[in-house]
């Protein structure tokens, strides 16, 4: 696996990928690939990071793994490829999103116009093999996260964290919150939404507020 990413954040995580975990992550992730089919495809693993150059983060949204399931995963949280059927937790999203913004539900799954404006959608594990989800956790993903989260936190000001869920929520303790605003509810999951975590948290019009408050361009989500 070669490592190709955005330059700006080339520059930012090229100790990262020197350090010896990080050459376990690539052998560990080219033999499954070679001998299993994995997700998403190899050249979309940093598609986050190359949607989103490091000098333009405005928002965070942390997911856990890539969906496993045929053509849904495209390198981005919670995001699933033109035309595929929207998954129950992004369809519990586009919900929320409808009812907090007045933004109709969208018809497409495919986040890359969020990551475009500035919006990191990033998975604390970037791969995964097909129909065994939490197959590639534990291997040294998370390390490289929680470093990326960091340096955000590091070199960056005014960034909004969004926490979904309480996997997400203890990436809280990387975070600088002098610095940056954090704003947590439930998973959008069916299992956490229909308990009452999810809707009415009015993140996507609070991360706005917060965005203009700094100075920052809105997203249009």
């Amino acid at each position: 696996m070669s490592v190709t990413i955005h330059e700006s954040w080339s520059k930012q995580l090229q100790m990262e990928f020197e350090q010896p975990y990080f050459k376990e992550v690539r052998r560990f992730v080219k033999a499954e690939y070679d001998h299993h089919i994995c997700y998403p495809p190899g050249r979309e693993i940093f598609a986050a990071f190359d949607h989103c150059p490091f000098d333009e983060i405005k928002v965070v949204i942390i997911g856990q793994d890539p969906y496993h399931g045929p053509n849904q995963a495209n390198g981005l949280c919670f995001s699933v490829r033109d035309g595929i059927p929207h998954p129950p937790s992004l369809i519990n999203i586009f919900k929320e999103l409808e009812t907090d913004t007045g933004v109709p539900y969208p018809k497409s799954g495919n986040l890359e116009r969020w990551a475009d404006q500035g919006v990191l959608l990033l998975n604390a594990t970037l791969t995964v093999r097909a129909h065994q989800a939490g197959s590639h956790q534990k291997k040294g993903w998370e390390t490289f996260t929680d470093a990326v989260i960091r340096k955000i936190s590091d070199e960056k000001e005014g960034v909004v964290f969004l926490l979904w869920g309480g996997f997400a929520k203890k990436k809280a303790a990387l975070i600088d919150q002098a610095k940056h605003h954090i704003l947590t509810s439930g998973h959008p999951s069916p299992l956490s939404a229909n308990r009452g975590f999810w809707f009415g948290n009015r993140h996507f019009s609070k991360a706005n507020e917060l965005l203009l408050l700094n100075g920052k361009e809105e997203v249009a989500w």
